[in-house]
């Protein structure tokens, strides 16, 4: 009974690891591939609104 729940976690994780993995890659693929010139839209969008904001925290 031991080694199946061995053998079931192994493959739990496995399974997760491999799908989280598989996301990122396509992630990216499909940024580069296919993303063409709006592949920053959104990353612009956040400096644009975010220029001029104090930087808080840390010692400068």
């Amino acid at each position: 009974m031991a080694n199946y729940i061995i053998d079931l976690v192994i493959v739990a994780i496995l399974v997760i690891g491999i799908t989280a993995v598989n996301g990122a890659i396509g992630d990216v693929i499909g940024r580069k591939i296919f993303g063409g010139k709006n592949r920053t839209v959104f990353t612009d969008a956040t400096k644009n609104s975010q220029a001029g904001w104090k930087s808080i925290g840390g010692a400068k």
